[in-house]
């Protein structure tokens, strides 16, 4: 596992020194004028370049040298599943190069991915631990492959909408896979605990660039990795395994659902088009009124930079809340169950009390 974290590591973090260097011609093309850019200058949005190229060598590495690594991978179970998925991180990579792809492209490409990948991996939720529900999953199957559906296809855009700040989706990413990593590893599914470990290196290799000093950002790219194959990993970890509660994804992933939920009701009242970008989400609020920077010179790129550095932590910190008790209950349904509600109310709690009020910045 160690091996090939670190061949993910360093072949990611070389390609992004590589992309730094060499997509100076593209960053020109992201709009100024954008609600969520919170920089200045202009950065390559190229990152899901370099950890797509690195997770799939990782992987082909996995399915052919598993048994040097002790790990009994498969073609089939490792790297047939993210060479499926790989055309809708292409759509990403796609609209970062252009900013033309609609979100509606986008979407159904993931969904069409998704339900590719399920059907090759015969992959659907049997089960929800709710009595009057699971009877119906069982008696039409098809219900439980469209489910297992939209929770790959659609979490690509969740990711999406938290990627904001340096740090910020990348660092949930990891947060979450490590979490799939140690359940994956108790249920001794090391093939499935690979996948995870490869993501979390080739991330890691992202970060290095990404944080704090903002060379380099996932854009839609980058994002649709992360969505794509964390969503996939919670879905083939219940599928495979009866021991782990369907709602142990859920609270894992109980952060960016929650924001993407949120984000298309108050989007629906305000009576604008879901796929409209706005700066209201959660982590926007958080930079604007609970981060301040105070700096001696008034150099406004150097002060949006740090601002930006100190917004992601605040969300580390939201992801930890779920993260931890969905590893310490992974089998008990109720507590979890009762953990996302929690948390869903703390979230609308803590939305609404930043927009009704200007909250003093202690903690700078």
């Amino acid at each position: 596992m160690i091996t090939i974290f670190f061949l993910g590591f360093v072949l990611s973090s070389s390609c992004m020194a590589w992309l730094i260097w060499h997509a100076r011609t593209h960053v020109h093309r992201y709009g100024s004028d954008m609600p969520q850019r919170f920089h200045k200058g202009h950065v390559p949005r190229l990152g899901g370049v370099g950890m797509l190229a690195s997770l799939l060598v990782c992987c082909l590495v996995l399915s052919a040298m598993g048994s040097h690594l002790n790990i009994s991978a498969r073609y089939r179970e490792v790297f047939l599943p993210l060479v499926l998925l790989s055309p809708a991180i292409l759509c990403g990579i796609l609209e970062d190069l252009t900013q033309r792809i609609s979100v509606r492209i986008r979407l159904t490409v993931t969904l069409l991915c998704a339900l590719a990948v399920c059907y090759a991996a015969d992959l659907r939720i049997v089960r929800l631990d709710l009595p009057f529900l699971d009877a119906g999953l069982a008696a039409f199957p098809v219900i439980g492959m469209g489910i297992a559906v939209l929770a790959i296809g659609g979490l690509p855009h969740a990711f999406n909408i938290i990627d904001g700040y340096n740090g910020l989706a990348g660092m949930v990413a990891v947060l979450i896979s490590l979490a799939l990593v140690h359940v994956a590893l108790q249920l001794g599914d090391r093939q499935l605990a690979a996948v995870m470990v490869v993501l979390v290196g080739v991330t890691a290799g992202f970060l290095v660039w990404n944080y704090p000093h903002g060379k380099i950002f996932a854009g839609d790219g980058g994002a649709y990795l992360w969505g794509l194959v964390i969503a996939y990993g919670c879905v083939a970890l219940v599928a495979h395994h009866p021991s782990v509660s369907p709602w142990f994804p859920m609270l894992l992933l109980c952060y960016p659902v929650s924001e993407t939920l949120f984000s298309i009701y108050r989007k629906k009242v305000r009576g604008q088009s879901p796929g409209m970008a706005d700066a209201l989400h959660l982590h926007q609020l958080i930079y604007r009124r609970l981060v301040r920077v105070v700096l001696d010179s008034e150099n406004e790129a150097e002060e949006m930079l740090i601002r930006n550095n100190r917004t992601s932590p605040y969300l580390w910190g939201v992801t930890l809340l779920t993260v931890v008790p969905a590893i310490l209950f992974w089998r008990t349904s109720w507590l979890l169950m009762l953990c996302c509600l929690m948390f869903v109310l703390l979230y609308i709690v803590a939305y609404l009390a930043i927009v009704r009020f200007k909250l003093p910045s202690w903690r700078d």
